[in-house]
């Protein structure tokens, strides 16, 4: 049986990835208004990720008695100065996201919940795979900075992802 205080968190998590989902899927609005059509295309697919993310803690919680508790989502921010700001907040909020994962595993392994321990660790590798991708990103668009050919290109590159639902990429 999972412990309340586990469970709490991992609903904590449930609500942080909701959140990730509507901050990305503003995010591809905004690219989406300014016909930047691939990099709203990569933000969708990163929404869908952090809804997938989102069910299957549900129903790990489901599986293990623990009581699932939705929360409130805020609204995400819908304005952003440029491409690049946006990128550095994906990354931004990413890292967050590893850090409140890294702390349910603490925890998990502080109660000897072993079962949540290996249960988070696909979403420890996850998050690592996430950084790296959102890093990178970061690297790619300060290259393009102000060149719209550049930014044509990069727009037709994230056009390419498609989401896999096994996967969750």
């Amino acid at each position: 049986m999972i412990s309340k205080e586990i469970s709490q968190l991992i609903n904590d998590q449930i609500a942080k990835e909701q959140y990730a989902a509507q901050y990305y899927l503003s995010m591809s609005a905004w690219f989406n208004s300014r016909d930047l059509e691939g990099i709203a295309n990569y933000f969708r697919i990163q929404c869908k990720e952090e809804l997938m993310h989102a069910d299957k803690m549900f129903d790990y919680l489901a599986d293990v008695g623990g009581d699932i508790i939705l929360q409130e989502i805020p609204q995400p921010p819908h304005e952003f100065s440029d491409v690049q700001e946006v990128f550095e907040k994906a990354l931004e909020h990413e890292k967050l996201v590893t850090k409140s994962i890294f702390n349910i595993v603490k925890k998990a392994n502080e109660e000897g919940d072993f079962a949540t321990t290996s249960f988070l660790q696909w979403f420890v590798n996850e998050q690592v795979e996430e950084e790296s991708s959102a890093s990178l990103l970061v690297s790619k668009i300060k290259m393009v900075k102000d060149n719209p050919s550049a930014l044509y290109l990069f727009d037709q590159e994230l056009a390419q992802r498609v989401f896999t639902p096994e996967t969750g990429a």
